[in-house]
């Protein structure tokens, strides 16, 4: 069959992508980016007519996602899984991929580019390299970078640009971090501090923070089929999501930006709320229901929150342990958003795999589960739910030979041997790039995940 390209498109593009100049660097570009940052930006030029926003993409590990889109032109189509047909669209908005490895300068030179105003992140939280609140100084790869080579890290890429740029930039991260634009900044700071020399655009670069909310399951090869039959040319980078989309973005840009807000996006002056509602209450029972599904021998999210004991457990961390502890956005009915929250897991057309959503614990739980235990413990209430869900995790790592985390080799080693839950709960509590000392020194905490664990492993 045909593969997809400028010359064999199913339709005529709103926007015609060979008009577009690059305005945007986004690094990271993988399944999630192609499925909601570059959607909304496609959606704002057809409603804008402005062709100023194309995208460049960087891959920071492999040359998989450049060698599937250039020759098809860039182009690739989202196809859309609800509870109806699916339907599909083709996205033009990507008009480069980089792959960093093979050329770190010119990530650096295609963000120093006067034509670019905005940088965007999907990068997963262990892209940053950060220990703690700041940039860990001691990870040998940033350590490189200050050394003066072309840079192989985000952080490293970001610092050399903004050095060598004239023009203010905004850097708006779309990642599951807390606070993450101010917290990006911070990164970027630490760098300049070690490097020694702070750049005079550094001030006004912008650091908005974002909340991002989509859920996009790897693609499968009945995927690629399905795609293929409906635009009638195969599409070797299709990408699957579900209906819903979500991005709320601070209102903060050093200068021009793409007309977000026209594609879809919430502009505000304050993310905070709508970024603790999503960390607490979806992703920390997207994490929950991975573990406890990989657990029980789940190969999907959905076919764990149609246990029924497991869906009952994810509503209930939300009610008894999460809502307690958040402050509504302007507009956001909390139990109408948990009710939204789990029939989006329940949607039996994405085959959203527990083993995913289980990857990178390490570096997940700390900004997904620990601030509620905080919040639980601070007000004196026993965070019970929200305790099985770090007890689950705490299991899987000691059962799941091929742990998928940054930090695997440590808690591996941590866990070896082990057979008696409290021993369980104290060798990962113990592990200080996860737990601080509040929680490894809670004696309802441990006596919660020590009770948990010894359930799970009964």
């Amino acid at each position: 069959m045909t593969r997809l390209s400028l010359t064999n498109l199913p339709a005529a593009p709103v926007v015609d992508p060979k008009a577009l100049s690059v305005g945007i660097v986004h690094l990271g570009i993988g399944a999630f980016h192609r499925a909601h940052q570059a959607v909304v930006t496609e959606r704002a030029a057809a409603e804008t007519g402005e062709t100023r926003w194309g995208i460049a993409g960087v891959s920071q590990r492999s040359t998989t996602v450049r060698d599937q889109l250039a020759p098809q032109d860039g182009l690739y189509s989202v196809l859309e899984r609800g509870l109806g047909d699916p339907s599909i669209q083709v996205i033009g908005s990507i008009r480069d991929v980089l792959t960093a490895p093979e050329d770190p300068e010119a990530v650096v030179e295609r963000i120093a580019d006067p034509g670019v105003s905005v940088v965007t992140l999907t990068v997963t939280e262990k892209g940053y390299r950060a220990s703690g609140d700041g940039l860990n100084l001691n990870d040998p790869e940033i350590k490189a970078d200050l050394t003066g080579r072309p840079p192989r890290t985000v952080i490293g890429q970001l610092a050399a640009a903004i050095a060598r740029r004239e023009e203010s930039l905004t850097i708006l991260s779309c990642d599951n971090l807390v606070a993450n634009g101010p917290f990006l900044r911070k990164l970027v700071a630490d760098y300049f501090e070690a490097l020694g020399k702070v750049p005079p655009t550094f001030e006004s670069t912008r650091f908005p923070a974002s909340m991002v909310d989509r859920i996009v399951p790897a693609t499968t090869d009945a995927d690629r089929d399905d795609a293929a039959r409906m635009l009638g040319v195969r599409d070797e980078a299709v990408v699957v999501a579900e209906p819903f989309l979500q991005w709320v973005i601070e209102d903060d840009f050093a200068g021009a930006r793409p007309a977000w807000e026209r594609g879809g996006a919430v502009l505000t002056g304050d993310v905070a709320p709508w970024e603790q509602a999503k960390l607490r209450m979806l992703n920390a029972t997207h994490s929950m229901l991975a573990y406890l599904g990989a657990l029980r021998g789940y190969e999907t999210i959905a076919e764990a929150v149609r246990d029924e004991e497991l869906g009952g457990l994810a509503r209930q961390l939300m009610t008894d342990d999460v809502v307690p502890t958040l402050t509504p956005p302007d507009g956001l009915d909390l139990a109408a958003y948990g009710a939204t929250v789990l029939e989006r897991f329940e949607n039996p057309a994405l085959k959203h795999r527990t083993r995913q959503v289980a990857m990178d614990g390490s570096v997940k739980l700390p900004v997904r589960m620990l601030g509620t235990v905080r919040d639980r413990l601070a007000a004196g209430a026993e965070p019970h739910t929200i305790s099985l869900a770090v007890a689950a995790w705490m299991v899987y790592v000691l059962r799941t030979p091929d742990l998928d985390d940054p930090q695997a080799p440590r808690l591996k080693a941590a866990v070896a041997g082990i057979t008696d839950p409290a021993k369980l709960a104290d060798a990962l509590l113990a592990v200080d790039t996860i737990f601080t000392p509040d929680l490894q020194d809670s004696t309802t905490f441990r006596a919660l995940l020590t009770t948990h664990i010894a359930t799970l492993t009964t």
